[in-house]
């Protein structure tokens, strides 16, 4: 139990800049699990949740909306883990901390040491309980969805693409790549691995 009440279930999350296929994915992942009679608990993206609530995104994130995605993402994983075999996290919380850091680049602002570290030991400390994180990789031919509306600049869609990057090598959380050509592997590997640990459950 190492010391929580409730067991942690096993949890994947994805990362990645936006339009990278994060959300296709989690969902083909969850048709897979179910079709296997897991049970399965979705924890969305937050940025309709955030634009309904006024809060600063995107090249505009600020500490404090940063502080939100993060705390208000682990309070939604945390709801679920007593629920579900299986959470899937659309944007763990490592994400957040690199859409910050490219909002920062984007407005040639430098972050507060001392602020930025905070926020560095929260996803540090949080990411251990993710069983697997895939990071999405920007492909620039691929247009941005229309599905919904979504930041068109392209020089921000770079920025946080290689800034979740840094951040999931600089804080040393172990992921893998998820290539916009190499879902259907990506998917057969997630759904082995769960059930592989589910196994041991």
């Amino acid at each position: 139990m190492n010391g929580m009440e409730v067991e942690p279930p096993v949890v994947i999350g994805v990362v990645g800049t936006h339009s990278t296929g994060k959300s296709t994915f989690l969902a083909r992942l969850a048709h897979d699990l179910r079709a296997q009679g897991v049970q399965v608990a979705t924890v969305a993206d937050l940025g309709e949740e955030a634009q309904r609530r006024g809060l600063p995104m995107l090249f505009n994130h600020t500490w404090a909306s940063t502080l939100w995605f993060i705390t208000r993402g682990i309070s939604q994983e945390l709801e679920a883990w007593p629920h579900a075999d299986v959470v899937l996290v659309d944007r763990a919380a490592p994400d957040a901390l690199g859409y910050y850091l490219a909002a920062l680049e984007y407005r040639r602002k430098d972050p507060d040491a001392t602020a930025l570290a905070y926020l560095e030991t929260l996803v540090r400390g949080h990411s251990r309980h993710y069983s697997l994180i895939f990071r999405t990789t920007l492909d620039p031919t691929i247009p941005i969805g229309s599905q919904k509306v979504r930041d068109g600049d392209r020089e921000f869609r770079m920025l946080a693409d290689r800034n979740v990057d840094r951040v999931m090598r600089e804080l040393d959380i172990p992921h893998e790549v998820l290539r916009a050509n190499n879902h259907d592997n990506a998917l057969a590997r997630a759904a082995d691995f769960a059930s592989g640990l589910l196994a041991f459950q």
